[in-house]
């Protein structure tokens, strides 16, 4: 499993669209345990593009602070489960939260 999270300075953003870059976390399926961690600079935002190329970096998840709905419909047609509502942390705090089931999640703080 490989998670996708949009960082700005290092941790989340709640803006996915108008992120610095992507930490694409591994999982290992059997263990379900941080492997690895690799930095991505994401490609310029235009509608469509970051699901397409998240799909093509292997992602299964983005956890987001908040995501429009068409966006959230785009990461859906690219095979990629959608996580909002998550809060300003680091990625592997934020993915091993979702490993355990513990993840908080709030409202979806994006309106578009």
């Amino acid at each position: 499993m490989k998670v996708a999270i949009p960082l700005a300075q290092g941790k989340l953003t709640l803006h996915f669209g108008h992120c610095e870059q992507f930490a694409i976390i591994d999982v290992n399926d059997e263990t379900k345990e941080i492997s690895g961690r690799e930095d991505l600079t994401p490609p310029a935002h235009e509608p469509g593009v970051l699901p397409k190329w998240l799909h093509e970096q292997e992602a299964n998840v983005i956890i987001a602070g908040g995501m429009g709905q068409r966006a959230q419909q785009l990461f859906t047609q690219n095979d990629i489960k959608v996580v909002v509502g998550a809060s300003v942390a680091q990625p592997e705090e934020l993915v091993s939260a979702y490993l355990q089931g513990t993840l908080e999640t709030g409202s979806n703080i994006c309106d578009h």
